[in-house]
């Protein structure tokens, strides 16, 4: 068997590993962030169900930081008693990014792990099968679960040689993201293999692992190998590693092969992640902000690059240079040997230990500006400036280009410092709290931000209505609903966020969605790419939203739209899509029989414009009843003894 096949038939609890079927698996671990954990501990506790049933279910803050207003920090003292009062581990804020934690403190090889971020494969680089989903399906699996998916075919990617000097491991995935598109892994899972990949250390394989995400991949999976080993054992860890890897004639699905010693500096220009070209076509444009971090590139090592480069150096002073380091424990790191004072001294602005920039919380672009990122999504306002262009690059080409002033090629630039990496890291776990043995005593805290959320109700008769709104492809969860700094901290309030859902598109959308009652969306190919958020399928529930049309849709989000009881059909004509307008009537007629026939592989009749269309509802029978019950939510309720 290959890596994949192991950690699948280790945990398959339904079905079988045919690529294609719905299959179900045991989870080891969940995780979430403060964005989407609130609703997802609101789930939870909609269950009924007392204590966690995973080995261990952590809490983190790391996303809404910025604390203009109470509503950040209510949220962050509602997710520390409902995970004390539920058996959930507690990472406080400034501990750092959850998957940079994780990695560290958490991540271990033969294990499961679901988290409600899209980025949560980024545990795939120590050998774990680590799945983002939404925060439906983490509750779900938080209270004993099993979490279902289709079972993906198995895309090995063969990596041979070694990079050069000054190239690196975000430059293998942009070439990947290249090569495929942000469509290409869709399915799929990227199994990393062959003589390369023993060259590449754990955070260099968490780059990889972590931008999986944008080609759409289910997930990315590295062995565990000697690299693995001393990962572990350098943070305390050596008794939890486990070898792992693939069989000797192993068999994959397909196979991609990247000669690591042809690669050179690569960017993703805007406003897409596999918009990819190499640094050395598009050098010499003057750039305005360099930001250095994100769960992407915010490692030791990533940060020990940068220090290496800028030091004795000043930051150009057209320049505005942040670094956000990815833990507490790799700023203490930095701070101890030395690179913190480097950074500091050549003008960078060190931010906290958080997403911060990269989610659009805090640090937007001036206006028109050009701002490098070695973050991993550069989609349109993403940044919170919709006209800003924002470049993904590596490390190396962002802090070049910070000391030049312009997009600079780092290859030309000269070669990188070497830097030791310490044996033994200080370990400091003081910004974990452990949940209390016995529960009984503890409150949970609930601000007045925290509104209950939107349940949907089981399908009966007709669906009828309007197109509200006819979108082309590649539509991502940040268009569906914005991730800002204005609009994050209302994450639990989703009665207010509905107001600006596919507002990036049409900001009359939800006011529009509202007066008519609700209605249908039509879109185009890969709805509903990027983030796990799934306020991107509540704040359509809440406008009355029956059911998205599209050409096709991105995996967390389908799932994410059943979860809340919103059909995601599938158009197979072409000139339907071309058909639809906005404004037209669509309806689908006896919607629970036609439900009910899409899970024995019948199309769905929906008139479009007075149109007949046959469209595709591709259910398994569990998704069937899940759809027929109004949702995830109330079929969990109806078999939680199952």
């Amino acid at each position: 068997m290959n890596i994949t096949q192991k950690l699948i038939s280790s945990h398959l609890v339904h079905g079988d590993m045919t690529p294609g079927s719905e299959i179900a698996i045991s989870i080891d671990q969940t995780l979430t962030q403060d964005s989407t954990g609130t609703m997802a501990y609101l789930q939870f506790e909609a269950m009924g169900i007392d204590q966690v049933r995973t080995r261990r279910s952590v809490a983190y803050i790391d996303h809404n930081m910025l604390q203009s207003g109470s509503e950040n920090a209510d949220d962050h003292k509602y997710i520390q008693t409902v995970a004390a009062k539920h058996g959930i581990w507690f990472s406080r804020p400034g501990n750092g990014i959850c998957h940079q934690v994780h990695l560290e403190r958490f991540s271990i090889p033969g294990q499961t792990l679901l988290g409600s971020d899209s980025h949560t494969p980024t545990c795939g680089a120590a050998g774990m099968l680590a799945i983002g989903a939404g925060g439906l399906d983490v509750a779900v699996a938080m209270g004993g679960g099993a979490y279902y998916l289709t079972m993906p075919k198995v895309c090995h990617v063969v990596l041979t040689g070694e990079l050069h000097n000054m190239v690196a491991a975000k430059d293998v995935i942009l070439e990947l993201l290249r090569r495929l598109s942000v469509k290409g892994g869709v399915g799929r899972v990227m199994e990393y293999g062959g003589p390369g990949v023993a060259a590449l250390s754990v955070p260099e394989r968490a780059t990889i692992a972590n931008m999986g995400a944008e080609l759409g991949a289910t997930t990315t999976v590295f062995p565990s190998d000697r690299r693995t080993r001393d990962f572990l054992s350098a943070r305390g860890r050596a008794g939890q590693w486990v070898p792992l890897e693939a069989d000797p004639g192993a068999e994959y699905d397909e196979e991609i092969v990247i000669d690591l010693s042809s690669l050179h500096p690569m960017a993703a220009q805007p406003h897409s992640p596999d918009n990819v070209v190499p640094v050395s076509e598009i050098t010499g444009m003057k750039i305005d902000q360099v930001c250095i971090g994100s769960c992407t590139n915010s490692s030791f090592c990533d940060l020990m690059r940068v220090a290496g480069i800028l030091d004795g150096k000043r930051v150009a002073p057209n320049v505005s240079l942040t670094i956000s380091p990815g833990s507490r424990q790799v700023l203490k790191a930095l701070a101890k040997n030395g690179a913190l004072a480097k950074l500091v001294t050549a003008g960078a602005r060190v931010l906290e230990c958080a997403c911060g920039p990269c989610i659009g919380m805090g640090q937007a672009p001036a206006t028109n500006a050009v701002s490098l990122r070695t973050f991993n999504r550069n989609f349109y306002g993403r940044s919170g400036t919709p006209s800003a262009g924002v470049y993904l690059v590596s490390p190396e080409t962002a802090a070049v280009s910070a000391v030049t002033g312009v997009l600079t090629d780092p290859e030309s630039y000269g070669a990188e410092a070497p830097y030791n990496v310490p044996e033994h890291f200080d370990i400091d776990d003081g910004m974990l709290i452990v949940p209390p043995a016995n529960a009984a005593g503890v409150e949970v805290v609930r601000g007045p931000n925290i509104k209950p959320f939107p349940k949907a109700k089981a399908p009966a008769g007709a669906l009828e209505g309007e197109a509200l709104i006819k979108l082309g492809d590649n539509i991502t969860t940040d268009h569906i609903m914005p991730s800002n700094a204005k609009l994050l901290p209302f994450r639990s309030n989703v009665p207010y966020l509905a107001n600006f859902c596919l507002a990036p598109c049409d900001e009359g959308f939800a006011a529009r969605a509202l007066e008519k009652g609700g209605g249908f969306i039509v879109a185009g190919e890969n709805y509903g790419q990027g983030s796990s958020r799934e306020h991107a399928a509540l704040a359509p529930l809440y406008l009355g939203i029956k059911a998205v049309l599209a050409k096709s849709f991105a995996r967390i989000h389908r799932a994410n739209l059943m979860n809340n009881g919103i059909l995601p059909l599938e158009f197979t004509d072409a000139a339907d899509y071309d058909a639809a307008c906005e404004g037209c009537p669509v309806e689908i007629e006896d919607a629970p029989a036609q439900i009910a026939a899409a899970a024995e592989g019948k199309p769905v009749s929906v008139t479009i414009n007075g149109r007949a269309a046959e469209m595709r509802l591709d259910i398994t029978p569990r998704q069937r009843d899940i759809l027929l019950a109004g949702g995830l939510l109330n079929y969990t309720r109806e078999h939680k003894e199952d």
